[in-house]
């Protein structure tokens, strides 16, 4: 008997909790705990108490007299009839999501094992029986009946959680005791059941409203999963309680229309004309479909507290906002809220297709806990219509559930029945406490259907008759609610109808209102950032801008990021560079790129702005030429000298990204469109690979103004040059930027002087517009000995959109070249090796828009050349030739000097890269020679 009196003492819960820790490292825990562990595992498969005893007794039971042996069989049955009640509730605890209640339209799949007593060597017989491991459930010592009934309430009713994988046991603590109270079953008073019923009455009407008055237009309907608004509603009201100020949020267009009315109050009046298909108010944009658009609000709560709301612009890629949404959220707490960054709460709402089907759902996932891009947790809330399209949930995708990805940030994940909306709003306050304690990511999957096919218009009974005949049978959530409190005495009869028809007269008067206006007007979105701020045309896209800078105060910040700290250890490569830098700005005033660079940086932060810029190995430049964080030889601790300026500054982020380029952009697209007054930059490792980001740069940098009247001042660099790297590396396909450019829609820019990226950049924040700036930056003229420039050329220059031939003599030019970016400095090379003075050569630095007037000034001035070249280093059929050819007249009369037309950027021999471009400089020099 002594060998098992210590479980007597053992606390329930403290044996449920090793055990746990045994499954997961075995190796981790007390020998004896990990022994008597082993001998119950081996009692399970072989034969109960018996197998147990002799396992765990080293095979000496035998030679027990039959007393003793009887008496220690009968304790250790005890004591292993309460581990396997443990050991049930831990199978609940870990595969109860799997036997809930949560489908309202379709039979739940069957999974094995079961939940069944004897699946745990437990019988009927046992039921009556008490067992200890009930205080696990907060209950005390319970009868196994009582027990199991408290298990199923608690995991197997309208909401099934997973959490049992988190791997920190305060986390589990936190999660379980939450889930015992009131066996998680929501507890509301009368009036908050009014309330809930009230805001699903919002849902279901408005739907069926649009459905009367528009039929057959598209509006992508939430009937199906009308419990959104009200956990949409419990979640901004209970946000506001917990100190929640600002609310950001991305979803697509299922449910989009009604919660912009009825959550963030957008005028129903301005909905119906967008219905009505008006043109718009405003003429220096396009619009977009109404389930599109953004909005900004403000919302007073029921408590008086007033909560900022912001609903993301989206386009039609699903789940591509969720990003832009988490750097909205990021800096609005770098710019508002830093010292309490749980104050702005971001949300996304996803579909049950996408969110399994779309990659980028991964990369913003894993940015949720990483420094650059953490936002104190995000709620991911699921419209699990159980199709996508037309394809069924099991054709699209592998994993049991959708919001599997949440598992790999160890986030809990709540499923719920969206026809039981007390239930949904329950699962919303528990993920929105989940958020405010641990700031981290918590999904709930509101699993329902979707009434009509992917829109009003479809057919769904083509793909799904089985389930539409069951769909058309079924009552809408607010129907099956009000039935329950009438049942419940919560409500009177003929209470939802009134309801329902005091919302539908606002509706109506709001229509007629709509149908007395010609036009509509788009509200912009995040009005308050943007305060001060003009729209520009292409005309005021060309006028020079004041980027000069005092010499004295840039010889003071020349300083501070030219001299480590002297009571730390550096490498001896990075100390000889620091020092270098030293030198060429005080005695040789030559600076280089990276001088440039950082100067235009520490500028900014001078006048008060915030910079921030991310991108994969930034800190430190893929091309080791930054070097903007600087580590300690011994410690790794990070020294960031432009945050060492004297006196008041604003802020330098700089952060190594993950290998994302889609999120990632979107993210800092995102930070840009909430911090205008931000330099927010996105740099590539090489600018090959920004095309991983083409959506967002399709959908976002180059139509939003035109689509959502947004501005943005993304900075991208994209390191562009064909060194001989292969063609990963050697083009950023300026040909797709510069083919999206439109009249007005952003600035695209090859420079090739570090006194132009310093006035490039400083005229980003210097023009009270913003637009989005493309830049293709150098990769081998990062150290070229012709690629510097003096500090007054900093201090009192400017930006140059075309840079003249300063060495031509005038009368002698025959051929006058346009080139653009580092090919300048490979002609210029060849012009010197050959001594022709008959050649000049002309940078264009501006691609778009293109200085039309420059150039034209330019080939006046040249009126001798009667032979005018256009020459790029990339093939024909690439780079800035057609650009140049679409948007200046005179180029179709240019001579062009280029690589032939290939599919792949570049040669992947060296060889046969050099013996291309040399061609092509030939070429430039000799007109009479066949490309």
């Amino acid at each position: 008997m002594d060998k098992f009196s210590f479980l007597n003492a053992v606390h329930p819960s403290h044996l449920a909790e090793l055990y746990d820790k045994y499954l997961q490292y075995p190796d981790s825990i007390e020998p004896s705990w990990r022994a008597f562990f082993q001998g119950f595992d081996f009692a399970s498969e072989n034969g109960g108490a018996e197998a147990f005893i002799g396992e765990y007794s080293g095979g000496d039971a035998s030679e027990r007299e039959n007393g003793d042996k009887s008496n220690l069989k009968e304790a250790v049955e005890d004591v292993v009839k309460e581990f396997q009640v443990i050991k049930l509730i831990d199978g609940y605890r870990t595969r109860g999501h799997l036997f809930t209640k949560t489908n309202p339209v379709r039979e739940r799949r069957k999974y094995e094992p079961t939940l069944a007593l004897e699946n745990f060597g437990l019988s009927q017989h046992d039921l009556k029986a008490t067992f200890k491991a009930g205080e696990i459930l907060g209950i005390g010592e319970a009868t196994l009946e009582v027990i199991v009934k408290h298990l199923e309430s608690i995991y197997c009713d309208s909401i099934g959680i997973e959490y049992m994988y988190i791997r920190k046991p305060n986390e589990i603590q936190w999660i379980q005791q939450k889930l015992n109270v009131n066996d998680n079953q929501p507890n509301f008073s009368k009036e908050h059941k009014k309330h809930i019923l009230k805001k699903l009455n919002e849902a279901v009407a408005f739907e069926s409203f649009l459905h009367t008055k528009y039929v057959g237009q598209k509006r992508f309907s939430l009937e199906g999963g009308e419990s959104l608004i009200p956990a949409l509603d419990a979640l901004i009201e209970n946000a506001a309680e917990k100190g929640v100020e600002e609310f950001v949020m991305g979803m697509a267009h299922r449910g989009r229309l009604s919660t912009l009315t009825n959550i963030f109050g957008k005028s129903a009046k301005d909905i119906f004309s967008e219905f009505d298909g008006k043109d718009y108010a405003q003429d220096i944009f396009d619009g977009d479909v109404k389930y599109h658009l953004g909005w900004t609000s403000k919302r007073k709560t029921e408590s008086g507290k007033e909560i900022n709301l912001n609903i993301a612009p989206n386009p039609s890629h699903l789940e591509t906002v969720g990003a832009v949404v988490e750097g909205i959220a990021r800096a609005k707490q770098d710019d508002h809220h830093k010292e309490n960054p749980n104050k702005v709460l971001p949300i996304i709402v996803h579909g049950d297709a996408a969110i399994a089907g779309q990659g980028i759902v991964y990369e913003i996932v894993q940015m949720a806990q990483l420094d650059g891009y953490k936002t104190q947790g995000t709620i991911h809330i699921v419209v699990n219509n159980q199709i996508g399209f037309t394809t069924n949930y099991l054709d699209a995708r592998s994993s049991i559930y959708c919001t599997d990805i949440g598992k790999v940030t160890l986030s809990p994940i709540l499923h719920v029945n969206a026809d039981d909306v007390e239930a949904v709003v329950h699962a919303m306050n528990f993920a929105l406490d989940f958020r405010m304690e641990f700031g981290r990511d918590v999904f709930i999957d509101l699993l329902g259907y979707r009434k009509y096919g992917h829109n009003e218009g479809d057919e769904p009974r083509f793909t799904q008759p089985k389930l539409y005949k069951a769909i058309a049978k079924h009552q809408n959530p607010r129907d099956i609610y009000a039935e329950k409190l009438y049942a419940e005495g919560v409500i009177e009869k003929g209470y939802t109808e009134k309801l329902e028809q005091e919302y539908k007269d606002k509706l109506e008067t709001s229509l007629e209102d709509s149908r007395k206006e010609d036009k509509t007007t788009i509200t912009p979105f995040m009005q308050d950032e943007w305060e001060g701020f003009e729209y520009a045309e292409e005309d005021k896209m060309m006028e020079a801008v004041d980027t000069t800078f005092d010499l004295k105060k840039l010889d003071e910040i020349a300083e501070a990021i030219t001299k480590l700290p002297e009571d730390k250890k550096f490498l001896r490569k990075i100390a000889k560079l620091v020092e270098a830098r030293h030198t060429m700005y005080f005695e040789d005033n030559k600076l280089d790129w990276a001088m440039g660079e950082l100067l235009a940086y520490g500028t900014l932060l001078k006048e008060g702005h915030d910079v921030r810029m991310s991108g994969q190995d930034v800190e430190r430049g893929t091309f080791s030429h930054r070097h903007a964080v600087i580590k300690v030889e011994d410690s790794e601790e990070e020294v960031v000298l432009l945050n060492q300026l004297k006196g008041d500054q604003g802020d330098f982020y700089i952060y190594n990204s993950l290998l994302s380029e889609y999120g990632v952009v979107g993210f800092d697209y995102g930070y840009a469109m909430a911090s205008p007054r931000t330099l927010t930059l996105w740099e590539a490792q090489f600018g090959d690979f920004s095309n991983g980001a083409q959506i967002m740069i399709d959908q976002y940098i180059s139509a939003a103004e035109d689509k959502w009247k947004l501005q943005n001042g993304l900075v991208m660099l994209l390191p562009h040059g064909y060194e001989g790297q292969g063609a990963e590396h050697s083009s950023a396909r300026m040909e797709r930027y510069l083919q999206l450019c439109a009249t007005d829609n952003m600035f695209v820019a090859d420079v090739t002087t570090p006194a132009n990226l310093f006035h490039l950049f400083r005229r980003q924040l210097k023009i009270n517009y913003r637009k989005p700036l493309i830049v293709f930056t150098p990769k081998s003229l990062l150290r070229h000995p012709k690629v510097v420039s003096t500090k007054e050329e900093l201090a009192t220059g400017s930006f140059q959109t075309i840079i003249d031939d300063t060495e031509a003599k005038v009368s002698k030019v025959k051929s006058l070249v346009f080139v653009s970016g580092k090919f300048y400095y490979d002609l210029l090379e060849k012009r010197e090796e050959l001594e022709r003075d008959d050649v000049a050569l002309v940078r264009i630095e501006q691609l778009f828009p293109l200085p039309i007037e420059g150039m034209k000034k330019i080939m006046k001035k040249y009126k001798n050349a009667d032979d005018i070249v256009w020459a790029q280093e990339e093939p024909r059929n690439m780079g800035a030739y057609s650009h140049i050819l679409m948007h200046f007249e005179e180029a179709r009369n240019f001579r062009v000097c280029s690589r032939k037309m290939y599919a792949a950027p570049a040669a992947g021999s060296s060889v046969r890269s050099k013996a291309r471009h040399a061609k092509v400089m030939e070429n430039v020099f000799d007109k009479t020679m066949d490309q």
